[in-house]
């Protein structure tokens, strides 16, 4: 067990020489990394910062169902269970005519108009149910058992309503989201990639350069992995280098974009609550980002040293 520990000892502490040696090498590769992991990096925050924000916008839309005066509170308590029971319903709440006609005075507090309009009619408000909805991509479903002939019944004319707005919005962010998701994933891969194939060549060019040492090396006796290990510990370097290089690139850039330019937003994304998910998860995301650089920059390397050595063994 000793042993072992010893010789894995001497394995990284080679492969930390050979990247120092190799350095110059390995810039390309790093900088290429770099872009790929801070890709990541950028796709995993924006991602969840659009949903925080379709979380937010989705919380506030309703569907409203109005209640014809002559339903009694039997009636309308048997609805709000049924109306409960539906899959894509999260909440529901019932609002009698008083607290219709409050609500509504809190949504006008700006129109005294409207207001002494409601009041001196009498409270014309109906009772209304208010529809939270899972999701939105469904709310037809829910629009479908409203529009049921003995559901409408119950209802004053016309259709059920929702805030047409919110949900245009909605819909933006969840465009917008779709395409940043398939266009990060398209760069990731592509870079991830192109990172492959210059650690291959770096590493390539490595063994080149010690082939002697390395024949020298088996002709007394060295295990493959004595071999090809350092090699892997010096690909794994890049990796963790790149990754730490991607979380400073992402902060500087959050930190810049709410501190100096000032930005509470851009476009649709929430600087704010980006810079917030980046510190909440700060070693969560750096962990993501090591094990992925250091995935990359070890397969790269043993797919290289697994050549080499195959070509020097079958000669």
């Amino acid at each position: 067990m000793k042993r072992r520990w010893i010789t894995l000892l001497r394995i990284i502490h080679t492969g930390m020489t050979n990247f120092l040696r190799n350095a110059s090498l390995a810039i390309a590769a790093i900088a290429v990394m770099v872009i790929t992991l801070t890709i990541i990096l950028f796709s995993l925050v924006t991602n969840a910062t659009f949903t925080d924000t379709i979380n937010q916008i989705t919380s506030k839309i309703d569907v409203s169902v109005f209640l014809q005066d002559s339903v009694t509170t039997s009636q309308a308590d048997q609805l709000v269970t049924q109306i409960s029971a539906l899959p894509n319903v999260s909440k529901v709440r019932y609002l009698d005519k008083q607290a219709a006609l409050q609500s509504y005075i809190q949504q006008n507090a700006g129109n005294q108009q409207l207001i002494d309009a409601a009041e001196e009619a009498g409270n014309p408000i109906p009772a209304t149910i208010l529809i939270y909805p899972r999701n939105l991509n469904q709310i037809e479903n829910i629009k479908d058992f409203l529009t049921q002939k003995n559901i409408a019944a119950l209802q004053t004319s016309g259709s059920p309503s929702y805030s047409g707005n919110q949900k245009e919005a909605i819909d933006n962010i969840t465009h917008a989201t779709d395409i940043l998701r398939e266009i990060g994933i398209i760069a990731v891969i592509v870079f991830a990639v192109v990172s492959a194939l210059i650690i291959f060549n770096t590493i390539q060019m490595a063994i080149f350069n010690r082939r002697d040492e390395l024949q020298i090396m088996r002709l007394l006796g060295a295990g493959t992995w004595f071999i090809r290990g350092p090699f892997i510990v010096e690909s794994s370097i890049y990796g963790i280098l790149s990754a730490i290089f991607s979380v400073l690139i992402i902060n500087t850039a959050f930190v810049a974009s709410s501190s100096a330019l000032q930005a509470s937003s851009l476009g649709l994304l929430d600087i704010g609550y980006a810079n917030s998910y980046f510190d909440n998860n700060f070693w969560e995301l750096l962990t993501i980002q090591l094990v992925i650089g250091i995935v990359i920059g070890a397969v790269s390397s043993l797919i290289a040293t697994r050549r080499y050595l195959k070509f020097k063994s079958t000669r």
